[in-house]
């Protein structure tokens, strides 16, 4: 038997459970993985909450954790027992001590990179990875809007964006906040409790606004993000932090510039093995590079039984990059 946790209804962080169960075996062409470090990400709490149901209940919670090879099944040849590995795409169920899915969705994880860097990261940077690289091209140069850049996914991509030399604009919450960001490599912040977000970025260019904003936020934001977008400008929706966007007209996007508007995500961007480990390679060498640092605050590191608490408090929006579960901690 082994510790994991789980939910039979669909709600806030109470419904979490820390309970026993039979980690399953891996059929052919899966392995299992026992979990050192758990990734958390805010998608994880829309899964909980129901915005994404899963299939079933009880289930599983979270998809991304990064550890120690412990079982392999049949026809399974690029990976070992004993192998380090790091996922981000799994079936619900990283909220464990053993994790069973595809070897197809496991990158072997340099030894460079200890577990909880790649469990913090895995999943936001190749996130960033798509955003910057395939739904639309940052170049060096360019200037643009990421919102909640102080946040796991957010801080990657300021630090991704200076490797690149592009400008990003960043939003934050906070002054505190503000100052990760443009230490992470932001060219400038928005604080947006102070600040009108699209007349700050029109100021910022002088008047021209950005080609794309990437917002994660969502509902409260989306006005904000089309306000700051020149004409034929790209708007990158690619979260729901403040609720979900509905009931759209979509005659706006005519009447503030014949813009474009995007819902991608990563299971449609990374789809097979040589898919993820061209994003991986790329991830990989800029945090071994040290031009991406990946570093988590001791108190956003969760034993595995303190879920509840780690939801709590990301969903109060007082953590700043990435937050960690740690089995047996």
């Amino acid at each position: 038997m082994a510790k994991r946790i789980q939910f039979s209804s669909t709600g806030g962080p109470d419904v979490l459970e820390y309970v026993d169960f039979q980690p399953q075996d891996p059929a052919e062409g899966e392995i299992q993985v026992e979990n050192k470090a758990i990734g958390i990400n805010y998608i994880d709490t829309y899964v909980r909450s129901g915005l994404y149901a899963p299939a079933a209940f009880p289930s599983g919670l979270g998809s991304e954790a990064a550890g120690v090879v412990s079982k392999v099944g049949a026809g399974v040849t690029h990976i070992k027992v004993g192998d380090r590995v790091v996922y981000a795409q799994a079936p619900l169920g990283s909220y464990s001590e053993f994790h069973t899915l595809s070897a197809q969705k496991a990158a072997i994880l340099p030894d460079s990179i200890s577990f909880e860097q790649a469990a913090a990261s895995f999943l936001k940077g190749l996130t960033v990875y798509y955003l910057f690289f395939q739904t639309h091209k940052i170049k060096a140069g360019d200037t643009f809007l990421f919102h909640a850049a102080a946040g796991g996914v957010g801080l990657i991509a300021c630090q991704w964006a200076k490797a690149l030399g592009a400008r990003l604009i960043g939003t934050v919450g906070s002054d505190e906040k503000a100052a990760l960001a443009k230490e992470a490599g932001a060219w400038a912040t928005i604080n947006y409790h102070q600040e009108d977000i699209a007349a700050r970025v029109a100021e910022l260019t002088q008047g021209e606004k950005v080609s794309v904003v990437y917002d994660s936020v969502g509902k409260s934001t989306w006005l904000d993000s089309l306000n700051s977008l020149q004409r034929q400008g790209l708007l990158v929706s690619f979260g729901n932090a403040s609720g979900p966007v509905t009931g759209v007209d979509l005659a706006i996007l005519n009447q503030k510039g014949s813009l474009f508007v995007t819902r991608p995500s990563l299971n449609n961007y990374v789809t097979n093995l040589q898919e993820l480990t061209a994003a991986s390679q790329e991830l990989f060498s800029l945090i071994a590079s040290g031009a991406i640092k990946v570093d988590v605050k001791e108190a956003q590191k969760f034993p595995l039984s303190q879920a509840r608490t780690a939801h709590q408090t990301l969903e109060s929006r007082a953590t700043t990059g990435s937050s960690l579960l740690i089995p047996g901690k």
